[in-house]
């Protein structure tokens, strides 16, 4: 035991402190701004794609398309502040001198019609005889005027460049035997569109497509068969009656545009008939 007059041990204890800890309170207002900026851009994108028509859209798309020289076609509104991009075909000429060989004989002034020079009323028009003349093939507003067995071979379709009536074959319905001999089928078949054509009076496009052909040819014979199956088809439409004259392109796609995702299936061998609209 320790006597009273001895003094009682000293203990330091010593604190270590580890130094370059900064103050950390403001990182999370730097994330915290970030996520409520790109909260504001999504929801303003929302509200544009809401509050905007296609026109519109087309024109912010081409004000954001600064690699594409001159567009084709341009929308938004009135003018090159109201919408229009100042590269657009239709805008650019009217910066200087010259003409778009598109439609040469627009005028700036002409408020009523749109990029393609047709009014809604007549574009309307025009789609109302491209659905009655779908109604007619498919049979929608009562009898068809197509035979059943005939009518598994048509897809019918309206885009922009008009109605498009596709005539495709199956496995055990071939339309053309060899490169382009057509078969029953195929001759029954421009007897109903020579027909449906007398609907409506505008011009018409023929397309041929084909499916693929083996690798192992030497040379592919797609482009050549398409070409000549689109010029046999027309041969057919105008033995059956259709102006000659109505007919303004054949066009060769070969194997280019399937519609089946295997390339080599019969499903892409096909004519596609394009009623065009009136420019």
């Amino acid at each position: 035991m320790a006597s009273n007059n001895e003094l009682a041990p000293i203990i330091i204890k010593r604190k270590k402190v580890v130094g370059g800890e900064g103050h950390h309170g403001g990182a999370w207002k730097v994330a915290y701004a970030d996520f409520v900026t790109a909260m504001m851009a999504f929801f303003l994108l929302m509200w544009l794609l809401n509050a905007t028509t296609d026109k519109q859209r087309k024109g912010i798309a081409d004000y954001f398309t600064p690699t594409i020289a001159i567009a084709r076609l341009s929308g938004g509104g009135d003018g090159s502040l109201g919408g229009d991009s100042v590269f657009s075909e239709n805008t650019l000429p009217r910066m200087g001198t010259g003409a778009t060989s598109l439609n040469a004989a627009s005028i700036r002034g002409d408020t009523t019609t749109d990029s393609e020079g047709k009014s809604d009323e007549e574009s309307a028009e025009a789609n109302e005889q491209f659905k009655e003349v779908e109604d007619m093939l498919m049979g929608r507003g009562g009898e068809s005027m197509v035979a059943d067995e005939l009518m598994q071979h048509i897809v019918t379709r309206v885009t922009d460049e008009g109605l498009v009536i596709e005539l495709f074959e199956t496995e055990t319905a071939p339309l053309f035997t060899g490169a382009a001999t057509p078969t029953p089928l195929l001759e029954d078949l421009a007897v109903v569109l020579a027909r449906a054509s007398e609907i409506v009076t505008n011009a018409m496009a023929i397309e041929g497509h084909t499916a693929a052909y083996p690798l192992v040819l030497a040379e592919d014979p797609s482009w050549n068969v398409s070409a000549l199956r689109a010029s046999v088809f027309r041969e057919l439409l105008t033995g059956d009656g259709l102006d000659r004259k109505r007919v303004q392109r054949l066009t060769s796609h070969g194997d280019r545009e399937p519609s089946h995702a295997n390339p080599m299936n019969v499903r892409n061998n096909r004519i596609e008939v394009v009623f065009l609209r009136d420019i």
